[in-house]
């Protein structure tokens, strides 16, 4: 396996602004290792309060797979399975949008699972990962984009518990109260964030499970009404969506497995663990939304409409704090690779204020925001493309430079270029007419059409990927002699 830079070797020092290797026992392998835990006054190990600490091995498979299940079931999948089944009048046969979910799942969830290994070798956060891709710099380019994703879907996920609160309870009232609450829960699970892992294991992953059981034996009762009497057009479309789902938190990923005890805990977890919660949640959502005759504003009268439905529903609503909990915590590591000396639960507690100002500040996202998410989510495709490839057979197989000072590599910015300029082509994103309309020209002047086949994440990560891979002999010789 290679090591995390190349400061690495067993008692050497640590490199400035990153932690430390961890040998097989997860013990540390720097100088200062005795003092890389932060204990809490119960005796709990929790996540280090500075970048430039060694993070604490204590996730195991089961904790992987709890954290990364409770993360692939969400209120927003069972709403937006209706970008699988696709437009009314033209919707996908029911075979073919199960397909697409576990397709396209399953393709995405592989390349998360690999950040997630990443992450666990290096015992660093995604965003400081990014500087032995890009030098440190240049990394913080990358890291300001996630913040501001992480930021805008933080928000989004207070106002989708809201307006889930203010479904069980029956009232179009109060949803500055129902923000509020989920603010100050989100904010304090990311304040001990292990220990909030380990509650999602012990007792929320459990409780998702029955409810998911529950409506799927409840739903599947009534029976589910097959829309496309055997349509498969738009199966890839709706198979590129899924996949783009599972690669929105790749960006994320190594921010939870820094604390893995292995590599392989972290990989088949994350994978296991998010592959079956997100079919799981995405056919139930099908289903539920093939009852509501294919309104997406009624989905959840499916679930309501079930005996005891608003008590499952309950729980589905208080779980989906996780997901803000997810996005502030990793707003919080993010920040790290800027600032890498200010203490965590300051970013977090900062972050978590900041939503919950934002959340009631906004009634609704419109259309333009989901697309300039999109469009930043866009980036990070090919991005992860260039980092797999440079880290298994480029750089990464003498160990990247994590250090503060890591030199810039200009050069890695080409294949990521080439990846997103591949993506816009194929689909490009909807955020202003000006930028549909530059797209659109360049699709016109190399006599391009997109077809049903060219999937943009696919083609956004396989570009890129060829691209560095073709590129892999000239930047490992110049990373060598950067040290």
């Amino acid at each position: 396996m290679p090591p995390a830079s190349p400061s690495s070797s067993s008692g050497a020092p640590s490199s400035p602004g990153v932690p430390p290797r961890q040998d097989a026992a997860g013990t540390a392998a720097g100088s200062h290792g005795a003092a890389t835990a932060v204990l809490e006054p119960a005796g709990r190990t929790e996540a280090p309060l500075v970048l430039d600490t060694e993070p604490p091995r204590t996730l195991r498979f089961r904790d992987h797979f709890a954290l990364w299940m409770n993360l692939g079931v969400s209120l927003i999948g069972f709403t937006t399975a209706a970008t699988v089944l696709g437009a009314k009048g033209s919707e996908l046969s029911l075979a073919a949008a199960v397909t697409a979910i576990v397709a396209g799942t399953v393709v995405g969830t592989a390349m998360l699972g690999v950040a997630a290994l990443i992450g666990a070798r290096t015992g660093a956060p995604a965003m400081a990962n990014l500087r032995g891709l890009f030098g440190t710099r240049l990394s913080y380019v990358p890291t300001v984009l996630n913040i501001v994703q992480c930021v805008g879907w933080g928000v989004y996920e207070l106002l989708t518990i809201a307006l889930g609160a203010q479904t069980v309870v029956g009232t179009e009232g109060y949803r500055w109260v129902f923000v509020v609450l989920a603010g100050a829960l989100t904010t304090a699970l990311t304040i001990w964030p292990l220990g909030a892992i380990a509650v999602l294991r012990r007792f929320v992953a459990a409780a998702v499970a029955v409810a998911m059981v529950y409506f799927t034996v409840q739903l599947g009762r009534h029976g589910v009404p097959d829309p496309g009497a055997g349509n498969w057009h738009g199966f890839l479309p709706a198979t590129d969506a899924m996949i783009a789902v599972s690669i929105s938190f790749v960006p994320l990923a190594a921010d939870y497995t820094r604390h893995s005890r292995t590599p392989r805990a972290a990989f088949w977890g994350s994978f296991s663990g998010y592959t079956i919660a997100q079919v799981w949640c995405y056919v139930l959502g099908l289903m539920a939304l093939l009852q509501a005759d294919g309104d997406p504003e009624r989905i959840f009268d499916s679930f309501l409409g079930v005996w005891a439905g608003w008590l499952f529903l309950l729980v589905l609503v208080l779980r989906e704090t996780d997901q803000s909990f997810a996005n502030v915590y990793s707003t919080a590591m993010s920040i790290h690779n800027l600032l890498p000396k200010v203490d965590r639960r300051v970013l977090t507690g900062g972050t978590g204020a900041l939503i919950t100002v934002l959340a009631l500040q906004i009634t609704e996202f419109t259309e333009s925001y989901y697309a300039f998410l999109g469009l930043i989510g866009s980036v990070f495709v090919p991005m992860f493309a260039v980092l797999a490839v440079d880290y298994f057979l480029g750089a990464g197989r003498r160990g990247w430079n994590l250090s503060a000072d890591a030199p810039s590599r200009w050069l890695m910015l080409l294949p990521w270029a080439l990846g997103f300029a591949t993506y816009q082509l194929i689909a490009p994103t909807a955020v202003a007419g000006w930028w549909t309309d530059l797209w659109t020209s360049a699709q016109e002047a190399v006599h391009f059409t997109p077809q049903e086949w060219t999937s943009a994440s696919l083609f956004g990560f396989l570009v890129p990927a060829l691209a560095t891979w073709a590129l892999t002999p000239l930047t490992r010789d110049r990373a060598a002699a950067a040290r």
